[in-house]
């Protein structure tokens, strides 16, 4: 393994190119033609242009990507997360050139991929799973109750889904009819299958996963957990390793668990099984992601590992590296996204008119994947980057991530970064108080709009007071900075 191509994009591109060129070998990018320009174009040492500004048109082109591998001579492909991470048509493809996939094996993606047969897998293999069912075949009045059977409230989820997409929540039987097909519909148009399952649901859960890294010597073992109970539209926006909540006997409990169901599947290279934490101190089996997750830099920085590096020796045969991991400290990433979070947090397209990341620290990393004058299109995921603090204790990580933030500087588009400080000052996030419904049980949202307003009020008898001194030194408040139009033009939500 030699010239290793990324079929990615952004701050996830950019980051397994630097684990790439530190292995001291040649890093290949692709890119559609709005990335053209992209950081991770600029920091590989080769790249090809893929075309198009869809990722439809580019990223998950199997036809382009076919292209690529031959015009450049890769003989090995990471695929980062989403877009072709978890195909299995990119395994057949790179098994029909003889290029290596930096991944696991096409069953467990193809197992795992699938939400229905990878619960039954797991229920078949004795990894605690949340109580459900299947509709195949059954009949609306036998629907109905087994859902009584389950009890009230239950969760429709599409077998395909991900990312949020293809759930409902049913709280009364009389909607359960009319969110079954309003799931199915959104699972066909989505992920191009209807077929849909039904199960508990948890109240006040906690999202807790584990990181399972498996080699083809049949070793595989555990990278104890990650927090990721905060959550928007049901995507993870913080995330933290180690939980709080665990003890060292839960911890233990789930590990197996996890290694369990990835040893279900005779899994290979980096992958996290996720978990429903209750508040009685039970867990159930979610899913398996079969790839590397955005937030395995809290893994990395909490244990001292680099996990990209991991997945490439593990690619090549060699055994695990690992060995008795203790973590180093704690660990906390943000994922800062263009985007509004008080219009629903719609994203914000636009020119990166001025970005000053925080000063460099050794407890600061950031995962970024953009620089001061690029572009956010509507073309691709919104995010930013990722801001990685670590202390000694929680607390003291947090306290960072504030500090890290509040450094940061970022004109040109609404960006959550304000949205993201007003959460990490909540008392109840600093206790660790946490579920995936933390940000609507404490009114988060809407706080953060009351404390923007008071904030603009504020600036507005500011601005005001210095009209006054800047009039009466030049004889017009419109040469001052503090005028009327530019509180006007900043009365929009800004980062």
């Amino acid at each position: 393994m030699k010239r290793v191509m990324v079929l990615n994009r952004g701050e996830i591109a950019n980051r397994i190119i630097s684990s790439i060129k530190s292995m001291g070998l040649l890093a290949i990018a692709v890119y559609s033609d709005p990335d053209r320009n992209s950081l991770a174009v600029k920091s590989a040492d080769l790249s090809y242009p893929l075309g198009g500004e869809s990722s439809t048109e580019s990223y998950l082109n199997l036809e382009k990507i076919r292209e690529a591998i031959q015009a450049t001579k890769a003989d090995a492909v990471h695929p980062g997360y989403g877009f072709l991470s978890e195909r299995s048509d990119l395994i057949e493809l790179c098994d029909e050139l003889d290029v290596v996939f930096i991944g696991p094996g096409k069953e467990a993606i193809l197992k795992m991929g699938d939400k229905i047969e990878s619960k039954q897998l797991m229920e078949k293999g004795g990894v605690p799973v949340v109580p459900g069912f299947f509709m195949d075949g059954l009949t609306p009045e036998k629907i109905v109750e087994k859902v009584e059977e389950i009890g009230l409230p239950v969760m429709v989820k599409a077998a395909a889904g991900g990312g949020g997409k293809g759930m409902r929540k049913v709280d009364q039987l009389k909607d359960l009819q009319s969110d079954i097909e309003s799931c199915q519909r959104e699972a066909k148009n989505s992920f191009g299958d209807e077929r849909i399952f039904i199960e508990k649901y948890i109240e006040n859960p906690r999202h807790i996963e584990i990181q399972v890294f498996g080699d083809s010597h049949g070793n595989i073992m555990h990278l104890n957990e990650r927090e990721c109970s905060i959550q928007r539209r049901n995507q993870k926006i913080v995330e933290e390793a180690p939980s709080c909540v665990l003890s060292s006997q839960k911890r233990e409990e789930m590990g197996k668990a996890a290694i369990l169901a990835a040893q279900l599947v005779s899994y290979q290279s980096a992958g996290t099984v996720e978990f429903i934490y209750t508040p009685e101190d039970e867990f159930y089996f979610l899913e398996m992601n079969t790839r590397l997750q955005v937030e395995h830099p809290v893994t990395e920085e909490s244990l001292g590992v680099d996990l990209v590096q991991e997945q490439i020796r593990v690619a090549r045969g060699e055994e695990l590296s690992f060995q008795d991991l203790v973590p180093e400290a704690h660990s906390m990433e943000c994922r800062l996204y263009a985007e509004a979070p008080l219009e629903n947090y719609q994203p914000s397209c636009g020119k990166i008119l001025k970005l000053v990341w925080p000063r460099s620290k050794d407890w600061l990393r950031i995962d970024k994947g953009v620089e001061e004058g690029d572009e956010v299109t509507p073309f691709y995921d919104p995010m930013i980057a990722k801001v990685i603090t670590k202390g000694k204790t929680r607390v003291q990580a947090i306290e960072r991530m504030i500090q890290a933030l509040e450094e940061l500087v970022l004109f040109g588009v609404t960006t959550n970064q304000g949205f993201l400080l007003h959460l990490l000052r909540q008392p109840a996030f600093q206790e660790g108080r946490l579920s995936t419904h933390f940000l609507d049980q404490h009114g988060v949202l809407d706080g953060y709009r009351n404390r923007l307003a008071s904030a603009q009020d504020e600036g507005l008898a500011t601005g005001l007071a210095g009209c006054f001194l800047a009039s009466r030194t030049s004889g017009s408040i419109h040469n001052s900075p503090y005028s009327i139009q530019g509180l006007n033009a900043g009365k929009k939500e800004q980062s």
